[in-house]
């Protein structure tokens, strides 16, 4: 039986008042996945443990059956935007952010607004790997939006603190799962006594006071302040990696991917992706973006399943768009959201499974509650029809997926337990 693995980033939720006490999925109308859940079975999922906040990164690298542990979400972003590491290079996540200054260190906001042009974070990119003066080779690639991948060249410590307000460094929430952050810019630190990891975390100090003395005075963000836009001054870098983990491999799987972090743990993972260039931000209209984005997303998934099924036995896809409204706090926007993806995109599957061997399995990588606007330690739905066995649940939603027979699911015996091995 073939085999496609639906992941809806951040879409479970917490009840919300201006649902009238529902979440997302439960005030969304979404016939076609109640369809799934009235002929298959529920239950729900911890992508970690009941205790831990996941990351995307820590969280699909559980789901796919390794330890968390292992994740490295700077190498699998500069994995799927491109980049080639060489052994000993260190790779992170960036994000242009907003902060006052170098003196108070107080974070505005962590990704300027969700506003910064795809043209306006080009060419911000070019002049910081054309201005920045490090000891080594380094190169910065913007992505998509405010996101971007930095690498420095050589052999360096990924056991290094991160430079961020939210994510301290890369094991603090997986060890903890507490809600560290606070609204303060952090530089990096040593999290060992080598001279390695010290040479390391001073780098990229310098890197990120020198990207902020050139993107603080840089004209695209002095016309940004005067249209009362935050200014990209600041680049936030998390989790550090200087190896390629060894993931578990999918080789007979297909990948329909556009984000870096899910290309790079699908390539890692075996798969064969299938990509499309994600819509360039024009205006300052995040929303419009994202809506594009995801019709976009939508129509390329459905024309490679349709092409490719046959040569794969399982097919990977994760609509990126329903996380951001929770960040956002827009709860109506991720209804909006995931009612889209239900009529165009599960309106199409529930047709392309009929009378073929196929398994269509649903959940999401973490609960992003919009009340929150962050990640959360709460489960998430699971579902998994097969068009054989079902139980007495009748739709897609957190509620429902606590009583279904499927029971409580942790992230590292998801693909056993929904039968995608």
């Amino acid at each position: 039986m073939k085999k496609i693995l639906i992941v809806l980033d951040g879409a479970a939720d917490l009840a919300i008042d201006v649902l009238d006490g529902k979440t997302p999925l439960e005030s969304a109308e979404i016939p076609n996945l109640n369809y799934f859940a009235k002929n298959g079975k529920l239950g729900f999922m911890y992508p970690i443990s009941e205790n831990v906040i996941p990351g995307s990164d820590n969280a699909l690298v559980s789901i796919f059956g390794n330890s968390p542990r292992i994740t490295r979400r700077g190498v699998f972003e500069a994995v799927g935007a491109g980049i080639n590491l060489k052994r000993g290079d260190l790779a992170l996540r960036a994000n242009f952010g907003t902060i006052e200054n170098l003196k108070s260190k107080k974070v505005i906001d962590r990704r300027a607004g969700r506003t910064l042009t795809t043209k306006e974070a080009l060419t911000l990119s070019s002049d910081l790997n054309k201005k920045i003066k490090l000891p080594c080779k380094f190169e910065f690639k913007p992505t998509v939006q405010h996101r971007g991948v930095l690498v420095l060249r050589g052999g360096f410590s990924e056991n290094i603190s991160n430079i961020d307000s939210e994510w301290m460094n890369s094991n603090d929430k997986l060890i903890s799962g507490e809600r560290k952050g606070e609204k303060v810019l952090r530089f990096s630190q040593p999290l060992d006594s080598d001279e390695n990891s010290k040479y390391t975390s001073n780098i990229l100090n310098q890197f990120t006071e020198q990207a902020f003395n050139i993107l603080n005075s840089h004209q695209i963000n002095l016309e940004r302040k005067k249209k009362g836009l935050y200014p990209a001054n600041i680049i936030f870098l998390r989790g550090a990696g200087t190896e390629i983990p060894e993931l578990k491999k999918y080789p007979t799987w297909m990948s329909i991917n556009s984000m870096p972090l899910e290309i790079g743990i699908a390539k890692i993972s075996g798969m064969k992706n299938f990509s499309f260039h994600y819509p360039e931000l024009k205006d300052f209209d995040v929303y419009e973006n994202l809506y594009e984005g995801l019709n976009k997303s939508i129509k390329f998934a459905i024309k490679t399943i349709k092409s490719r099924h046959k040569d794969f036995s399982g097919c990977y896809i994760q609509f990126k768009e329903t996380d951001v409204p929770g960040h956002d706090n827009k709860p109506f926007e991720k209804k909006k959201m995931i009612e889209i993806i239900d009529m165009e995109f599960f309106g199409f599957l529930k047709k392309f499974v009929q009378g073929k061997k196929i398994k269509v399995v649903v959940t999401c990588d973490h609960s992003t509650p919009c009340r929150l606007k962050s990640h959360s330690s709460d489960f998430v739905p699971v579902l998994v029809y097969d068009g054989k066995s079902k139980d007495e649940m009748t739709k897609f939603n957190e509620r429902q997926a606590l009583a279904g027979s499927l029971g409580k699911i942790y992230g590292r015996e998801f693909m056993e337990k929904a039968g995608l091995r």
